[in-house]
């Protein structure tokens, strides 16, 4: 892992370097989510790119802002891989960074969608990411002036934490930010032994740190939500601040079924709610998540304001919410942004 001795200035940077997990997504849709020993019909199949740098580098694309997207990474010597490999190519996506090993397969995604309801459960081969280490990040020839590391607690080596009790993630977003990159990161829900203390050890190096509410609450240790279920705005808003208060540079945002709050260094904090979709719109969440970073990530790239970046995410995470795979359902920004007057907003508490 290098850095370049001269940074180059974020001014003078473009772009998007997108790195952590590509996966191949077998999105399914089910008829019915099956108890154990039951049987459940699939309907449909359909191959998807995968994982946090690979969805929103797809999504990036389909915003069509014609900036210069790069991807850095693990995969497999497999036919999976050279999937991944021939999907960024079509769309002009540098891959000069993504690696290729033949110590594990390209990591694969079954996601099962129920039809009905648009609800998804994933079974994750985890494959050649969970061997990712620092040693394979060079940011001595990038240009680009963002750089995202996703998932943690989905890459193992570099969630792993050292003897000098950092994680390896923590060590790639520090060299990354020594060359200059604005960075940014993300994280996955799920069980981790580790979960907070890997998290909360990468956090001084990350200026952008976006998650989810379930996200928020397991490194926090807070609920989230009341126990109707309902969205506690408030707490939202102080895991904000927490996660401020941890070493997050400049911004957290939080996003969740009902819209997404954001706070800043300044004291500054937002809330924006999600749109009111149409019944029979949502085809399946998939990828909704990564599509919100993909709008929220572009926002900071042309150095909107936080309210702006909101605005952004939540419309681009409506659009990919049409279509059961993970960037099948987005389009290019103007058309994502139309749907918020087409649709509207639902109400702010």
């Amino acid at each position: 892992m290098s850095a370049a001795t001269s940074p180059l200035p974020a001014s003078d940077r473009l772009g998007l370097l997108a790195a952590g997990n590509f996966i191949v997504d077998y999105v399914k849709i089910i008829d019915y989510y099956p108890h154990e020993e039951m049987l459940a019909s699939i309907l449909r199949q359909t191959p998807a790119n995968g994982g946090g740098p690979y969805n929103i580098l797809k999504d990036f694309a389909k915003l069509q802002q014609g900036l210069p997207l790069a991807a850095a990474g693990l995969i497999g010597n497999d036919a999976t891989g050279s999937w991944i490999l021939d999907d960024l190519a079509a769309d002009q996506i540098d891959t000069s960074q993504l690696h290729r090993t033949n110590l594990a397969s390209t990591s694969y995604t079954d996601a099962f969608t129920v039809e009905s309801s648009g609800r998804r459960t994933f079974f994750h081969q985890r494959g050649a990411n969970a061997l990712l280490s620092p040693e394979h990040f060079d940011f001595s020839s990038t240009s680009a002036r963002l750089f995202y590391l996703g998932y943690f607690m989905l890459l193992d080596r570099l969630d792993a934490i050292g003897p000098d009790g950092r994680s390896g993630a923590s060590h790639v977003l520090e060299a990354a930010s020594e060359a200059g990159l604005i960075t940014a990161a993300d994280v996955v829900s799920c069980e981790h032994p580790d979960f907070a203390r890997s998290a909360l050890s990468a956090l001084p190096w990350v200026d952008h740190f976006i998650l989810n509410e379930i996200e928020a609450g397991k490194i926090t240790g807070a609920n989230l939500r009341l126990p109707d279920g309902a969205l506690d705005w408030s707490a939202a808003e102080s895991a904000t601040q927490s996660l401020l208060n941890a070493g997050v540079r400049r911004s957290v945002v939080i996003h969740f079924v009902e819209g997404a709050v954001c706070a800043a260094p300044d004291g500054s904090s937002h809330r924006a709610a999600s749109l009111l979709l149409p019944d029979g719109w949502i085809k399946g969440a998939t990828g909704a998540g990564d599509a919100f970073a993909a709008g929220w990530l572009l926002g900071l790239h042309e150095n909107l304001p936080l309210p702006r970046c909101l605005d952004f995410a939540i419309c681009a995470a409506a659009a990919c919410l049409a279509d059961p795979t993970t960037s099948g359902g987005m389009r290019p920004l103007a058309d994502c942004l139309a749907l918020d007057s087409s649709f509207g907003r639902r109400p702010l508490p």
